[in-house]
């Protein structure tokens, strides 16, 4: 299999919400939710770096998709990683996410392995971590 992921859909309970949360707090570019005139097909995509996708759906309807019954929120199954080029812009996104409305888990501090990150969720207790680590800057 080759390493083609495009889309990352994560689920959520409140569609409007955390379309507000992505596209109005942290500024997120998206056409808003698309998908309405299908029954169980609303989502809302966000354009990440590289022709990457974020996919916001409700988590009702990716149970029903997948042919699978819903389960609760957990956290801890997977984090999102935003990668920046210096400890001042880590501080500055998740100042940015809490300000949107993120629950700050982790504040930004360096790290054992040489970097700085910190850890916050958004509205639907997914985690995000924000971080700096001079391995991987950016292209930017």
């Amino acid at each position: 299999m080759k390493p083609r992921i495009s889309v990352i859909t994560i689920g959520v309970d409140d569609l409007e919400a955390s379309l507000r949360f992505y596209r109005d707090g942290l500024g997120m570019p998206t056409e808003g939710i698309i998908g309405t005139e299908f029954e169980h097909g609303a989502v809302a995509f966000f354009d990440l770096e590289h022709g990457i996708k974020l996919a916001l759906f409700p988590r009702g309807d990716i149970a029903r998709d997948a042919g699978i019954a819903p389960t609760g929120r957990s956290p801890t199954e997977f984090t999102l990683g935003h990668n920046v080029a210096s400890e001042r812009e880590v501080d500055a996104a998740m100042r940015r996410a809490i300000d949107a409305g993120a629950r700050l888990v982790k504040p930004a501090q360096k790290t054992f392995w040489g970097g700085y990150a910190g850890y916050f969720q958004d509205p639907d207790d997914h985690l995000w971590e924000v971080v700096y680590n001079p391995a991987f800057l950016p292209e930017d």
